[in-house]
């Protein structure tokens, strides 16, 4: 199985933006137990480095662990040498793609119009991250992936269980979910068990939307 196979297997990644990083294998093992095995540490904060070698360190194989924000290359190569096994950018950056390429990384380009998803995927990038989703939707989606059906496309931004069905059923690899998945309340207040069931709420949707496309 390849990386990218790797990375869209769950169809779900869990994006992991918090200020407080210090319960973040026990958030990885929170999310495993709801059947979500790829994460998404943002470099918002300046220790996702040193949490990516932390988390894969204690998880090993279980997880696919990547770094999400990534603004140039010289972060990304950061965070590849810290064991990153995905790049993911908010925007068009060929020079982090080709970075990417170099280490034979993923790379998961953040693009919204077709001009930006197009010109990101013929640049290399293994798949577009639209963002922000939450503007058009999964009908917006669904549009783009009529002329684009070889682009792979993961959806970002206001992505929840009402929608994660109808984003699949449009075309999506996989969503992406942020604090709709992982919130500060229930990370901050050890509340693992709020955590796995998000978890596998958003998991048993996309599972079943995949099974009726």
């Amino acid at each position: 199985m390849s990386q990218v196979e790797r990375l869209t297997r769950d169809g779900v990644v869990a994006i992991v933006r918090l200020d407080d990083l210090s319960s973040a294998v026990a958030l990885t093992e929170a999310l495993l137990a709801g059947g979500v095995s790829t994460l998404e540490f943002t470099y918002t904060n300046p220790l996702a480095g040193e949490v990516i070698s932390e988390v894969r360190a204690a998880v090993g194989d279980r997880a696919i662990i990547g770094a999400g924000t990534v603004l140039d290359p010289e972060t990304a190569r950061l965070a590849i040498l810290a064991g990153a096994e995905f790049i993911v950018t908010p925007a068009l950056r060929p020079a982090t793609i080709e970075l990417c390429r170099r280490y034979s990384v993923p790379a998961v380009v953040g693009a919204f119009t077709p001009t930006e998803i197009l010109t990101a995927w013929e640049a290399g990038a293994d798949i577009v991250k639209v963002f922000p989703a939450s503007v058009g939707g999964p009908r917006y989606l669904k549009d783009v992936k009529g002329p684009l059906p070889q682009v792979k496309l993961i959806p970002t931004g206001g992505v929840s269980v009402e929608t994660a069905a109808d984003f699949i059923k449009a075309g999506a690899e996989a969503i992406a979910a942020g604090s709709n998945l992982v919130d500060a309340k229930s990370v901050a207040n050890a509340d693992w068990s709020t955590i796995t069931n998000r978890a596998r709420e958003l998991a048993d949707i996309v599972a079943a939307a995949r099974a009726g496309k």
